[in-house]
């Protein structure tokens, strides 16, 4: 009997010790990610084939939506100055039109500050050509360069090839005179930057008065997307977490713009000093000024600081280190130092921003490298509250 008992109480003792959890059992393991569903074949496709059809809208559409999307973004930026003038008992409609008064004669007051220097620069362009076109024929008299000997090889073969045909010599020599086309080549260019500097200063029209409106209109635009992003509290909380999370990425993209800004004009100013072209300061003011214009302010202080060291030194060789330095300055921190100072401030990896900053430059130019990263600031945000979206958040977070 007693041996019965025991031979029971062995399986319930076995049971026990099966089911009491080991050490490593009891553990709590960290719960596994939940992986991004599988799309299929036809899914992936379909999604290629949309994003395909988006950015060629973007890109048919730049005329319309550069300017909007301007407006808005300035809109955004000047909302604070707005809101403070209010708090003095000022009407917001009156506000608005202070602010986007005295900021358009911000920019006059600066055009009109650097109007006589641009003048006589210009006017200074027939003796560079003319000081340009000596340097060069000299240059080629002395030291002929592999160019001239390419040239020089051209030309026998031409004359070897109208000998085997039977054409006299004079006559191939007519015909590979090179015709005088150079002014009016240049005065094509000239026409096609006139006109695209009309378009781009009807879009800045168009876009200050879209700020215009939207500072003007106050929150109605704001309740209005409130509204329209549902019913419950909670998506009409994030809405509005979203519109403010882009009003701060935009005034801080400002602020980055600006320092970069300052930093370029004193790198150039000091630079310049170094290499003694007068008016130093000028040369740096104004290229801190035009690099507000995304890679054609750049290019066009650039060419006039080389003009300037030209005309002053008679030296092409010293003009071109003149050119690349202030090239180089506007390079090194208008690109690399601004990336970094923009990731910074937004939490963003700096690799997102100069590829999203380099895809907006091709879809819309130089707008897109001025927009693309508000743009991309604002679709960050969007995706950091946005649930199926975080894939997204994930990739651009720094």
């Amino acid at each position: 009997m007693a041996s019965s008992v025991k031979a029971q109480g062995k399986p319930k003792a076995r049971a026990r010790s099966a089911a009491a959890p080991s050490p490593v059992e009891a553990v709590a393991l960290p719960p596994l990610p939940q992986l991004a569903p599988k799309l299929t074949a036809i899914e992936i496709a379909v999604l290629a084939m949309a994003i395909i059809l988006v950015v060629a809208a973007a890109k048919v559409a730049e005329p319309f939506l550069v300017p909007v999307v301007a407006g808005i973004l300035l809109s955004y930026a000047l909302r604070p100055l707005v809101t403070t003038l209010e708090r003095f008992r000022v009407p917001r409609m009156a506000a608005s039109m202070v602010v986007i008064s005295v900021l358009v004669s911000l920019l006059a007051g600066v055009a009109y500050a650097i109007r006589d220097d641009v003048n006589a620069a210009v006017a200074e362009l027939p003796g560079a050509a003319r000081k340009l076109r000596v340097a060069v024929v000299e240059s080629a008299r002395e030291t002929p360069n592999a160019m001239t000997h390419v040239k020089e090889a051209a030309a026998e073969l031409d004359r070897a090839a109208a000998e085997a045909s039977g054409k006299s010599p004079s006559a191939v020599a007519a015909a590979t005179v090179p015709p005088a086309g150079v002014a009016a080549a240049f005065q094509s260019f000239v026409e096609q930057q006139s006109g695209k500097a009309m378009l781009v200063m009807s879009e800045v029209l168009f876009a200050f008065l879209l700020a215009f409106f939207l500072l003007a209109a106050g929150d109605t635009f704001r309740r209005k997307v409130a509204r329209i992003a549902g019913e419950s509290l909670s998506r009409r909380r994030v809405t509005v977490e979203v519109l403010n999370e882009i009003d701060s990425q935009v005034q801080r993209y400002l602020v980055t713009l600006l320092v970069a800004n300052i930093l370029i004009a004193l790198a150039t100013w000091g630079a310049l000093a170094v290499m003694g072209l007068p008016n130093a300061g000028m040369w740096g003011a104004v290229t801190g000024v035009l690099h507000v214009i995304p890679y054609a302010g750049a290019a066009l202080a650039t060419a006039g600081v080389g003009v300037a060291m030209f005309l002053h030194s008679g030296s092409l060789g010293l003009a071109l280190v003149a050119m690349l330095v202030v090239l180089a300055i506007a390079t090194a921190i208008g690109i690399g130092l601004t990336t970094y100072m923009q990731g910074r401030a937004s939490k963003m990896n700096a690799v997102a921003v100069f590829v999203s900053v380099l895809f907006f430059g091709w879809l819309w130019g130089g707008w897109g490298l001025l927009l693309g990263f508000p743009l991309l600031a604002v679709l960050k945000s969007i995706s950091d509250r946005v649930e199926s979206m975080h894939a997204v958040s994930e990739l651009l977070s720094a």
